[in-house]
């Protein structure tokens, strides 16, 4: 490993972005599947598009909506729309179809079982259901622009990734 520098001590993630084609659709999507909540909308007229910041509810801190506080939070959810883009019928590129790139994000649940059930329920489509293929403790859904999202019980990580550790 390389030594480490002290002048990224104060760097931090802020956020993933997927760029999505309805917000009509992925915003309640995940905000009602997920749990997440709206943080801060931009709109940029003059570009014609906007930005959807997300958070887990589980994780809410004192959002003021601010850019400064925006952009310096760690682990936000960035949905992109470019306006016009729900019109347009050519499908999302998921990063899982060729050529491959961005895979997925996660999300972890405290009762994976309960939370597919849900899952179920709502309608959301699965691209891997609990129990299938070589990790049978992880789920895989899909959301409206077929991003996938991997669904984890971080209690179960230790069996199914525990020999992998260096």
């Amino acid at each position: 490993m390389a030594d480490h520098d002290s002048a990224t001590d104060d760097y931090v993630l802020t956020h993933t972005m997927l760029r999505i084609k309805d917000p009509a659709q992925s915003l309640p999507f995940y905000e009602e599947v997920l749990g997440m909540r709206l943080v801060t909308r931009l709109d940029f007229e003059e570009a014609r598009f906007s930005l959807y910041f997300l958070q887990p509810r589980g994780h809410v801190d004192q959002a003021d909506g601010s850019l400064a506080q925006t952009f310096s939070r760690a682990g936000l959810l960035e949905l992109t729309h470019n306006w016009g883009s729900e019109d347009d019928d050519t499908a999302m590129h998921s990063g899982n179809t060729e050529p491959k790139g961005f895979g997925h994000i996660c999300i972890a649940v405290s009762d994976i079982k309960a939370a597919c059930a849900r899952f179920e329920r709502l309608g959301v489509t699965f691209q891997k259901r609990l129990g299938e293929g070589g990790m049978k403790e992880i789920a895989f859904i899909r959301d409206p622009d077929g991003y996938w999202i991997e669904i984890v019980q971080p209690d179960l990580m230790e069996g199914l990734v525990g020999g992998a550790r260096k």
